[in-house]
């Protein structure tokens, strides 16, 4: 072996039975996968949406102000006045109080206007000079003019454009100088699960298609599409889909029964209200049903990559080992795992649920009460249907991986005297080298 060649920093290129191994064990889960996938791509077919929006009836903010118009400015600076100089008695408060106005000089051009701020806007979050906002501009609305105690302008929104796209931009540079190829990857194959959610879930949904079958059909789409175009073809990545998928069954199984038997229907939410008045064809359970089997593909797709990595890793280094000794080895790495994405989970929903949390704490229910309430029972079973399908789904990948190297061929040829003698004085020369030197050493992972 030439010095000069242990010094290269690429990888060298796998041995013809690592190669060998690699084939048979794609072609072995192949046989698995591409049924599934044909099947999964022909139910997607079959139940694609039409774009249909006949029969909805979604009310326009502004229909009832014929002419209003949406314009976005920067604020310039903010007062408080009496609200009855620019704003209606019921919709602002009693007569006299006051109301807070900020001066705002439209996008568009023109001279500055006065944007009458919500009360709970000013109060919970407050609003100052140099905040960019959208605003509602009823100058040209007859009723508007008509009445004087009328705003002519109100607000409406943030504009977060800005903030958000930075955010976004230094997510990308992130993941891509860490991740490099694989993170860019990555990040383009979640724009396509998204494509994937705009285009066939979410019109599905609103058509009335059967929740648990879109559900099902548009995330196996989607970690499929995922797994593969960030972590490439290979055994590892198959496996994982395959236990990707047996999550997913699980969690579905477990959220359909449980959206039911916990009569789950979206109380306390305005946006399942609107929702349910708009059409007769969307199902709220639906939706919540939907939700529960997508709001866990990350974690679950996280754990079965890395659990299906762990297995390989473990037979690499030592590919004498049974697969018993295999599996026990790689659910140590996976019992870790579970502990932690369990956190993960029930802290990602608390999070999100902490205006609920908070509101329950303050009514001073009994605990068990609290948890079983209609505002705080949908992230509970979130939390407990996502975990138990993550679970269950790390044994199931392990025992499927340690089957696919086992069931591949998991020893070459004995070697011969000489080579088994040059082999040790290399692996001699490679314990006595830098940890640089000994990393490039080491043959490429499958």
């Amino acid at each position: 072996m030439g010095h000069g060649q242990s010094h290269s920093p690429a990888e060298p290129a796998p041995s013809p039975q690592a190669t060998a191994l690699r084939r048979r064990a794609n072609r072995l889960l192949l046989a698995v996968l591409v049924p599934l996938t044909l099947l999964t791509l022909a139910a997607m077919i079959l139940m694609w949406p039409s774009g249909s929006r006949d029969g909805i009836t979604l009310t326009n903010p502004t229909s009832g102000a014929p002419g209003a118009t949406f314009e976005s400015g920067k604020i310039q600076r903010v007062i408080q006045a009496s609200c009855t100089q620019g704003a209606s008695q019921d919709a602002q408060g009693q007569s006299g109080s006051d109301c807070t106005y900020a001066f705002t000089e439209p996008d568009k051009g023109g001279s500055q206007v006065k944007v009458i701020i919500n009360p709970d806007v000013a109060k919970s979050h407050g609003i100052k000079a140099g905040d960019n906002i959208s605003y509602l501009d009823l100058t040209s609305s007859p009723g508007a003019a008509a009445n004087q105690a009328t705003p002519q302008y109100i607000f409406v929104d943030f504009v977060r454009t800005v903030p958000i796209l930075l955010l976004a931009i230094l997510y990308s540079v992130v993941v891509i100088a860490v991740a490099r190829w694989r993170g860019l990857r990555a990040l383009i194959g979640l724009v396509g699960a998204f494509a994937v959610l705009a285009g066939f879930m979410l019109p599905g949904l609103v058509e009335g298609k059967p929740p648990l079958l879109l559900a099902l059909v548009g995330s196996t789409v989607i970690m499929i599409g995922m797994l593969y175009f960030a972590h490439g073809f290979s055994a590892r990545t198959s496996t994982a889909l395959l236990g990707t998928m047996f999550g997913l069954g699980i969690t579905a199984v477990l959220a359909a029964w449980s959206t039911d038997a916990a009569n789950l229907w979206g109380a306390g939410s305005s946006e399942a209200s609107v929702l349910s008045n708009i059409s007769g064809n969307i199902s709220i359970s639906g939706i919540i049903l939907c939700g529960l089997i997508i709001s866990g593909l990350g974690v679950l797709n996280d754990v079965t990559i890395a659990q299906s990595s762990s297995v390989w890793e473990l037979y690499e280094l030592a590919p004498e080992t049974s697969a018993r000794n295999l599996f026990t080895s790689a659910m140590r790495i996976g019992r870790d795992h579970i502990a932690s994405t369990v956190y993960t989970i029930a802290f990602a929903y608390a999070g999100a649920a902490l205006p609920i949390m908070i509101l329950v704490m303050l009514y001073d229910r009994p605990l068990g009460e609290a948890l079983t309430s209609a505002e705080m029972s949908e992230e509970v079973v979130r939390t407990l249907v996502g975990s138990v399908g993550l679970v269950l789904a790390i044994p199931v990948t392990t025992a499927l991986a340690v089957l696919v190297v086992k069931a591949t061929g998991t020893k070459g040829p004995v070697q011969p005297a000489a080579s088994k003698g040059h082999n040790r004085a290399r692996n001699t020369d490679t314990a006595t080298a830098p940890p640089e030197e000994r990393d490039i050493r080491r043959p490429a992972p499958s």
